[in-house]
């Protein structure tokens, strides 16, 4: 008996894990997990590239990079805003 492999899944494989995310989830929480996996990427990517350019260049930061830090801080402090107030809204709901 062979192990299972991410390269064995066919579709209704995927279908049905993609069915139970959904279930677990819920339609209206992808997105921001989706939005959430993006910004994640994009930091580490952007942690990576400045890891290779502080080697390069020592510990001088270019302007994109700065716009970059500056825009994902505001990025970050946008969603743990909207987090807490989901969480006040959430908690609110629960009490009345």
């Amino acid at each position: 008996m062979s192990s299972l492999l991410i390269g064995d899944l066919g579709t209704p494989e995927l279908l049905i894990i993609l069915a139970i995310v959904v279930l677990v989830f819920g339609a209206s929480k992808l997105p921001e997990l989706a939005r959430g996996s993006g910004r994640a990427l994009r930091i580490f990517k952007a942690e990576t590239k400045s890891l290779g350019d502080d080697d390069e260049d020592g510990a001088t930061k270019t302007q994109s990079q700065l716009e970059l830090e500056a825009r994902q801080a505001a990025e970050r402090e946008a969603f743990e805003a909207k987090q807490a107030a989901d969480r006040e809204a959430s908690h609110r709901d629960d009490s009345a």
